[in-house]
């Protein structure tokens, strides 16, 4: 598929200053995990690479990179099972429990249960240090909690999410579910070799298509 204008100048940008990325730039916009939406709130404007004649707003793939290096280091600082993953919205299921498994961190996939952080006298009651979600809108309950009693939280935003209660924002396109595959494959990949748990140049035994979820048996 070709590159659009705005795409090929970010990848030209990149290339000239011999930018070292996570992955190739090629595989971030194969995954569109820099389409934003329509909308975009003033604090993510920072993250805005440029707005598309159509009134589209396209994230800065090189943010979203260096975002990514900042969440995988504060990640690697917690006990793994001290760290919950969350993602309501179902594109998003397998992305966390593949991250949730190599992480070895807990995990909530589907209806957060309200009062989970808050009321100990449920039997699902979680006591996580940190809380990682995957878009602010689908999972305000459990940032809400979070907030309420001071746990920290990390979330891919996309442009029109608003950001209250979020400590650390990986700016990301967070509805589709190859972009959620690519960044929560990076982002399991970093946090390892932050730990120490992989080499620098190693990669996960997966690829980041086996972070995405399968609607229908359809990929």
């Amino acid at each position: 598929m070709a590159l659009s204008s705005e795409e090929s100048r970010m990848k030209s940008e990149i290339e000239s200053h011999a930018l070292e990325l996570l992955v190739p730039i090629d595989q971030y916009l194969a995954a569109g995990v820099h389409i934003g939406t329509y909308v975009c709130n003033k604090a993510m404007r920072e993250f805005v690479y440029r707005i598309r004649p159509d009134g589209l707003y396209v994230l800065d793939v090189r943010k979203i990179d260096e975002r990514l290096r900042i969440a995988a280091k504060m990640i690697s600082r917690y006990e793994p099972d001290k760290i919950v993953a969350v993602s309501v919205r179902q594109y998003g299921h397998q992305s966390v429990k593949k991250f949730s498994q190599y992480v070895r961190s807990k995990s909530i996939t589907g209806r957060v249960i309200p009062g989970i952080l808050t009321n100990p006298h449920l039997e699902y009651y979680m006591e996580p240090e940190l809380v990682v979600v995957t878009d602010p809108r689908a999972d305000q309950q459990i940032i809400t909690e979070a907030f309420r009693i001071g746990i920290p939280v990390v979330s891919f935003s996309d442009t029109d999410n608003r950001i209250d209660g979020i400590d650390l924002i990986i700016p990301a396109n967070n509805k589709g579910r190859r972009s959620l595959a690519l960044l929560y494959w990076i982002l399991t990949r970093q946090v390892l070799r932050e730990r120490g748990e992989l080499m620098p140049n190693a990669d996960l035994p997966e690829p980041p298509d086996a972070f995405e979820t399968r609607i229908g048996g359809k990929a």
